[in-house]
């Protein structure tokens, strides 16, 4: 990939953000690693610096319009116009529905969604100049449904038409838009997630390893392959898909 592309990639300080963010970079993607955690976000950021590629920090709270518009602009003034946008950021407050608070739904809601459609409200305009964009969203088997997370899964299942949407309105100027839906993968979040079930988390990924065709649970990296493909010139004939990366098939 051309060192012209600029990428931002929404929760980038750790877990999958991270990985998609180091991917692209691998690419010759410019990548501003935006986050709530700055120091997260910084991390990642030097991380790609201290092996020959180009990257930022950019501290922002995505669900902020202000916050997601500064975003865009300082990668647009610091690396150049954004042609790539992962928005990955997201967070979960699981409970089931009875006990779920309308701060724990909004919350997510905000993340998840909101977030993701002011950054890319943002970030759109330089691809239609451009001629030419790339709009990863992060979807989740879980929107499919599941236990705990009406919230996260109401979310994530949004962001797949909201995906859709935006393949059918900006596919005339060269943008392509796609969700990758991961399965069990191996993160903080997933950890959150066993801590509020009880389960070790160990066990836990054993169990889910059984379960899973191809024997194992995923890993960022599994989830950043396809990202860095669906960003690259070789994807601008894929656009508005959903793809599972679950290691066995999803509805």
């Amino acid at each position: 990939m051309t060192t012209s592309r600029v990428a931002v990639v929404t929760g980038a300080a750790r877990g999958i953000g991270a990985a998609i963010a180091h991917r692209l970079a691998g690419q010759g993607v410019a990548v501003a690693a935006v986050d709530l955690d700055t120091a997260g976000c910084a991390r990642t950021a030097n991380t790609i610096l201290e092996v020959g590629g180009r990257a930022i920090a950019v501290g922002a709270d995505v669900a902020d319009e202000n916050a997601a518009a500064r975003a865009v602009e300082q990668t647009a003034a610091e690396l150049g116009p954004v042609t790539v946008l992962v928005n990955n950021a997201g967070i979960i407050r699981d409970n089931l529905l009875f006990k779920m608070t309308s701060g724990d739904w909004d919350a997510v809601m905000n993340v998840h969604l909101r977030g993701a459609f002011l950054m890319t409200r943002a970030a759109q305009a330089h691809m239609i100049e451009a001629k030419w964009g790339r709009i990863v969203n992060l979807s989740s088997t879980s929107a499919l449904g599941n236990r705990g997370q009406a919230n996260y899964a109401a979310a994530k299942a949004g962001l797949q038409g909201f995906t859709k949407t935006l393949a059918l309105e900006l596919g005339k100027f060269g943008v392509t838009a796609n969700a990758i839906a991961p399965g069990f993968i191996d993160t903080e979040m997933t950890q959150a997630t066993a801590d509020r079930l009880g389960v070790d988390f160990e066990d836990w990924k054993a169990a889910a390893s059984r379960e899973i065709p191809v024997g194992r649970v995923g890993t960022p990296d599994d989830v950043a392959a396809v990202a860095g493909f669906l960003c690259s010139e070789d994807a601008g004939y894929v656009s508005g898909q959903v793809i599972y990366v679950a290691g066995g098939p999803k509805a």
